[in-house]
């Protein structure tokens, strides 16, 4: 079946759902494939055993996104209603508005699931039908609806309505996202914005929203009834991620996909087609190929005809005129010499170009009409959500990388014609940093040692010279502030790359504080910026294409960041992209300061809404300034749209975000579906681009070069343990990740500040000095299922009398000499505590009490979203305790001394150190308050 199925159909048969490609006359193949209930299995069936079915019993999709298995319930995700955005090479560009989510779990479910579906696309068609008649005497129905194949007519009139206009950021956040609840509501008012004040910023004008999908609930009705051994949190917590599957794939738009252009690459890697022997998902970039993870069990059963890859970002095309000699009088030209427009969001008056458009529209004969198409690819490392995913992995990947291409082509694709590509990049700042999202301006927080920044900083430049070539750093970020030390930081490492490691050429370094230069809102300061770059752009080129044949090559990058490579980023990639555009015209010849329409402000609303599609999906609120990037201009209003993004995003940042993003890291197959038992656990995930077991490695390591000071002792292992924040006791809040090390003379419990890699104090018990260890069952919390697991909260409790030998120590950041100082304090502090407790048993005439001391340890789980799949059996919790305990009473046994014949008692006893009925008696209100109420905002 080669090439991709312009349509399918699924149906929900005896022993599973029917997923049938469609040619584009409608005909059916000899060979549909099967979804199987239960462990949702792909296999092939026979054409025979398609049953004939009823209106109701089918639907109609546009391609497959994947499938999403939780729990042993498993859901297909299929594109149900798209809009066409573009044209490339004279094939259309596709976003998703509309995605099915169908239950492959039970035969019911399944039936109930395509028959609501298959109702409800009716009633919107007949709608949408009813629509366009009502309206057939309006402007708006002369024009030709975008189609791009005769079957296709009926499915893109369905989706034109509920799209045909890009949504306000007001009702994006209180009512698309569907997710903000009263407490949004209070925030915002849906009529804040009139029409003509918002037509007069530029800003789009809000339409009715479609309708959701009815199915959502269904699904999640008796969730698990059909199915044994389902988790019980698939029905606490399977609602909310069906909502958030259905938002982030249909209603947000921002899923792109075509059947012929491989839309992953830029023209500078590949400006070819999907070649119809080829898989479409082995020739695109893997970077950019959103649903790689949830598609591989269609990829890996080799139905390639339904495995369509989607590209998260934004594709948007305007057609413009150009005139060599323009009129004085705009008495001839079409308004604002534009002939039609394109966006994702919608706002579009007719259709693509093709012959029978562009034969419409008389020219001049010194006219030439041109295609300008704007798309950015968001790469799926480091994908996430704003404060969640910041700075860089160990992989050397940023968050929010954005590949931007700008492309200028004639109206009508050809093998002659002359094309100009321009490439920009956005990335956070490529350093290991971290802010809070409980402020409305967090400073950034600086994360591991110097060197670890360095190295990692070094992989991302190294990989962005490979790939694009010079590159061009442009730093926006405040030099002096919160943001200074990072910006500064920043810095030093790009110049140590360029003096060490032989990058001088091809990384250069640009400053720009944009906040500083544009204060009083006086973002045409940007020029300035562009004034300093203008050489450098036009050193780096563009790729430009010419017969078929690459002309000319881009040989550099544009790197734009500020804090969060979103608002600033976007104003300054556009004047850049501007800058890119006029030149290319100017080769064309064409006097663009000689056009009737200067301020271009198609060019700027493209731009703008560009840099709204990455805001949201990245900060889920449009773009900050974009009145400036649409109209050029800046006034109060903008700046109070502006102050309400700010309070849109601190609010998804606080409630929203968390259960997103472990959502978007299951997708992307970063981590395993036990994220959801975690995030149901604490209401928090863990960054998957941080390897668990590698950084409990390098503490180990790097405590036991800081720690063990006697080179004669042998070092026989090193643990990363949880343990209670204050020594001596079980149980205490916050419990805290430490490092146990043990050597044949004495047990090191190491204090770790994680930010920066150092250790922040110790504590040395002589191993001679042991008395008893108690291992068990170790529960400290029952606010979730996993706390409360018996086998999975073990830890064990070490007893010792200490002698003269005990040390502890605390890192005063200081110089050694002082804390040298430090230690004999400590020393004679533990000195005058001896003889004071033997003076007291002298005066009593009895012996001095023996301080018997206890240091508590917990396991940490072991069975972790974040564990790479694949790395070998892991160690329960209780087998990793009985390990460390056996391995300590063993050293200790050869360090306590016994007389001959003499029999040795186990130090070593199994016992509970806290129970489960312990833990729940000890559980106070304002605990379970607490709980209560962080479940109620986040899951």
């Amino acid at each position: 079946m080669p090439g991709l199925a312009r349509k399918i159909i699924v149906c929900a048969a005896i022993d599973g759902l029917i997923i049938q490609p469609l040619s584009s006359k409608g005909q059916k193949p000899h060979l549909p494939i099967r979804v199987k209930y239960g462990d949702a299995s792909i296999s092939n069936v026979a054409r025979a055993q398609v049953p004939d079915l009823k209106p109701e019993a089918s639907f109609e999709a546009f391609g497959v996104i994947g499938l999403v298995t939780v729990s042993r319930l498993s859901y297909l995700i299929t594109i149900t209603r798209r809009q066409q955005v573009a044209q490339i090479l004279g094939y259309p560009i596709y976003v998703a508005t509309e995605v099915a989510i169908t239950p492959c779990s039970s035969q019911a479910d399944a039936e109930k699931s395509v028959k609501e579906t298959s109702l409800q696309l009716r009633r919107d068609l007949q709608q949408d039908l009813s629509d366009d008649q009502s309206s057939s005497g309006d402007e708006a129905d002369t024009r030709q609806k975008p189609v791009d194949e005769a079957d296709d007519v009926i499915e893109e009139n369905a989706g034109a309505k509920s799209n045909s206009r890009r949504s306000s950021f007001v009702e994006d956040v209180i009512r698309k996202k569907g997710s903000y609840g009263r407490f949004a509501q209070r925030w915002f008012s849906r009529s804040g914005w009139t029409i003509d004040q918002q037509r007069n910023m530029g800003l789009s004008v809000s339409p009715t929203l479609p309708p959701s999908n009815p199915s959502i609930s269904s699904l999640t009705e008796g969730a698990g009834e059909q199915v044994e051994d389902v988790k019980p949190l698939v029905s606490s917590l399977l609602p909310k991620l069906l909502r958030t599957l259905h938002v982030l794939f249909g209603t947000s738009q921002s899923f792109y996909f075509s059947y012929d252009v491989d839309i992953t690459r830029s023209f500078k890697q590949s400006a070819s087609l999907f070649d119809g022997g080829a898989p479409a998902c082995a020739h695109v970039d893997s970077v950019f190929f959103w649903n790689h993870n949830i598609i591989q069990p269609f990829v890996a059963a080799g139905q390639d005809a339904v495995s369509l890859p989607v590209m998260q970002g934004f594709i948007g095309q305007r057609s413009f005129l150009m005139d060599s000699q323009p009129p004085q009088k705009d008495e001839t030209a079409p308004d604002s010499h534009e002939l039609y427009t394109l966006s994702p969001t919608g706002s579009m008056p007719s259709s693509p170009p093709n012959e029978k458009t562009l034969e419409a529209v008389e020219l001049r004969p010194t006219e030439k009409s041109y295609l300008l198409t704007l798309i950015s690819r968001r790469s799926t490392k480091r994908g996430g959500l704003r404060y969640l995913r910041r700075g860089v992995d160990e992989g050397g990947f940023t968050a929010n990388f954005v590949e931007t291409e700008q492309i200028l082509s004639p109206s009508v694709w050809n093998q002659e014609s002359r094309i100009y590509s321009f490439l920009q990049i956005r990335g956070s700042i490529p350093l290991f940093f971290t802010q809070t999202p409980f402020s409305m301006k967090p400073a950034p927080v600086m994360l591991h040692a110097t060197e670890t920044n360095f190295q990692a900083c070094k992989k991302h430049f190294e990989r962005l010279v490979r790939i694009y070539g010079k590159t061009q750093v442009v730093n926006l970020v405040e030099k002096h502030g919160i943001e200074a030390p990072l910006g500064a930081q920043f810095e030093k490492s790009v110049q140590r790359l360029r003096e060490e490691a032989g990058y001088e050429q091809q990384v250069s370094f640009e400053w720009f504080d944009f906040h500083r230069a544009c204060r009083g809102m006086k973002f045409e300061n940007v020029s300035i910026l562009l004034l300093k770059l203008k050489d450098k752009l036009e050193e780096l080129g563009c790729t430009i294409w010419e017969g078929g044949v690459v002309r000319q090559e881009q040989q550099g990058v544009i790197r734009t960041n500020c804090m969060d490579c979103l608002d600033r980023t976007n104003v300054c990639q556009s004047s850049f992209a501007r800058h890119i555009l006029d030149s290319h015209l100017r080769q064309e010849g064409f006097d663009v300061s000689a056009q009737m329409d200067q301020t271009a402000s198609w060019f700027n609303t493209l731009w703008a809404d560009n840099g709204d599609a990455i805001s949201k999906q990245y900060a889920s609120t449009a773009a900050m300034k974009g009145d400036y990037t649409r109209t050029r201009k800046r006034d109060y209003r903008g700046a109070l749209n502006d102050l309400g993004l700010s309070l849109t995003r601190f609010y998804n940042g606080m409630v929203n975000d968390y259960f997103s993003q472990a959502t978007i890291d299951f997708l992307l197959g970063n981590v395993t579906a036990t994220v959801f038992d975690e995030f149901e656990a604490d209401m928090m995930t863990k960054d998957p681009a941080v390897s668990v077991l590698k950084l409990r490695e390098q503490a180990v390591e790097l405590c036991q070069r800081r720690v063990v000071a006697d080179e004669t002792e042998e070092f026989h292992g090193g643990w990363v343990l949880i343990s209670p924040s204050t020594t001596g006791t079980v149980k205490s809040w916050p419990m805290e990740e430490v490092v146990l090390l043990l050597t044949d003379a004495a047990l090191y419990l190491c204090r770790l500040d994680w930010e920066s890699d150092k250790v922040s104090s110790f504590e040395r018990v002589e191993l001679s000095t042991l008395t008893h260890i108690k291992f068990g069952t170790y529960i400290t919390s029952t606010m979730s299922p996993s706390h409360m697991d018996e086998a999975k909260n073990v830890g064990f409790v070490v007893s010792y009398e200490p002698d003269k030998s005990h040390v502890k120590r605390t890192n005063t950041r200081t110089l050694s000499s002082h804390e040298d100082l430090k230690q004999s304090a400590d020393d004679k502090d533990a000195k005058d505590a001896s003889h004071a407790a033997t003076l007291i048993g002298l005066m009593s005439g009895r012996p001095a009490p023996s301080q018997v001391r206890k240091i508590a340890f917990k396991a940490p789980y072991t069975s972790s979203s974040t564990v790479i799949i694949g790395s070998g059996p892991q160690q329960t919790e209780m087998q990793q305790v009985v390990a460390i305990c056996t391995e300590i009473e063993r050293l200790a046994a050869e360090r306590q001394p016994r007389k001959l014949g003499e029999s040795r008692e186990s130090i070593v006893q199994k016992d509970d150190i806290i129970s489960l009925e312990e833990a729940k008696r000890n559980t106070g209100l304002l605990e379970q308050l607490g709980h209560s109420i962080k479940r109620l905002v986040w899951a």
